[in-house]
C-alpha cells in the first residue's frame, strides 16, 4: 500500500497510513482491525484531509512488544505516536477501543488535540465487550480467559472462524470486505500478535477502569453510538453523564464496526469537526 511509514514507539515500530493534506485527522481503530479498517472511511473523506491511521501495537503490520496491553499501555502509545509524527491540531477519531484511547488522551488533556470524535467507545463488559456480539464470540473469548486454555483456543481459530465473529460487529455481513477479513487472518499470524491479543482480551477490566478519567475531559467531543453496538443503554448513559458537554449522535442499523457500515455518514460528521475546529 501506498503511503504507509514506519515510526518508533515505545520500544517498537508502529505502521501507519499518511495521505491527503490539509486539517489533520488521526484515526484509531478497534480490537483485533488495523489501519486498513479505515479504507472506506479515507475514500470518504477524500483528499482535503491529512489523514493519519496507525497500527496499533500488535495489530496490523505494527510490532507486537511483550507487554501488558492495558487501556493505559495503548494510550500511552497513542500519546508517544502523535510526538513521535509530530502532530498538532489533531481531530482525533477512533472507534472501539480506539474511541476509548481518544477519550483517554483527552482526559490528560493532551497539547496536540483540538477536537475528539469517540465511535462506540469499548468501556464496558465483564469478560469483555466482545463477548455481546455472538454466541460464538461468547465462547471463544470466555475461553481466552482461561489459563493455560486460553492461548490454545485463539491459536485453533480458522479465517472462517474469524469471519464469523467480525460479523457480529455489523449489522449487514455484506459490509465486511472480504479482503479486510484476509489482511486481519495474515496480519494475527505474524509474530508476537497471538499473545498481544490475548493479553488485550485479559486485561478487560483496564478499560472499564480508564471510564473514571473522562470527568477530567476539556476538549470538544463528539460521543457516537450505532443502535446495534454491543454497549448496553446505561452504559452509554452513564459516558454521557461522564461528559455533559458532548455532543451526542446515534447511528441507524449500524453495528460496532460503524466505520465498516456508515463511512459517509462518519465522513461527514468529521468534516463537521474539522470546520468546528478551523474556526475555534
Amino acid at each position: 500500500m501506498q503511503d504507509v511509514h514506519r515510526v518508533n514507539v515505545l520500544g517498537g515500530e508502529l505502521s501507519y497510513l499518511r495521505t491527503g493534506s490539509g486539517p489533520t485527522v488521526v484515526l484509531l481503530h478497534t480490537l483485533r482491525t488495523q489501519l486498513e479498517y479505515f479504507l472506506p472511511l479515507v475514500r470518504a473523506l477524500g483528499p482535503d484531509v491529512d489523514v493519519v491511521a496507525p497500527d496499533l501495537p500488535g495489530h496490523g503490520h505494527s510490532a507486537a512488544p511483550a507487554v501488558e496491553y492495558t487501556a493505559t499501555y495503548f494510550t500511552d502509545a497513542a500519546e508517544r505516536f502523535l510526538d513521535a509524527t509530530d502532530l498538532h491540531h489533531v481531530v482525533l477519531v477512533g472507534e472501539s477501543i480506539g474511541g476509548a484511547i481518544a477519550l483517554g488522551l483527552a482526559a490528560r488533556r493532551n497539547p496536540r488535540l483540538a477536537r475528539v470524535v469517540a465511535l462506540n467507545p469499548y468501556d464496558y463488559g465483564s469478560g469483555g465487550g466482545i463477548r455481546r456480539s455472538s454466541p460464538l464470540a461468547n465462547l471463544i473469548f470466555t475461553a481466552a480467559l482461561w489459563p493455560v486454555v486460553g492461548p490454545l483456543v485463539l491459536a485453533a481459530g480458522t479465517k472462517g472462524i474469524l469471519r464469523k465473529v467480525m460479523e457480529g460487529g455489523v449489522h449487514d455481513p455484506r459490509n465486511l470486505p472480504p479482503d479486510l477479513i484476509d489482511e486481519l487472518w495474515a496480519c494475527g499470524k505474524l509474530p508476537g500478535h497471538g499473545r498481544a491479543f490475548l493479553s488485550l482480551c485479559r486485561q478487560w477490566r483496564t478499560w472499564i477502569d480508564a471510564r473514571a478519567a473522562y470527568a477530567s475531559i476539556e476538549l470538544p467531543v463528539t460521543l457516537v453510538y450505532a443502535d446495534h453496538d454491543w454497549s448496553r443503554e446505561e452504559e452509554r448513559e452513564a459516558n454521557r453523564r461522564a461528559l455533559p458537554a458532548a455532543r451526542n449522535l446515534s447511528l441507524d442499523a449500524c453495528g460496532h464496526f460503524s466505520c465498516l457500515e456508515r463511512p459517509q455518514q462518519i465522513a461527514g460528521l468529521i468534516g463537521e469537526e474539522v470546520s468546528r475546529a478551523r474556526s475555534a
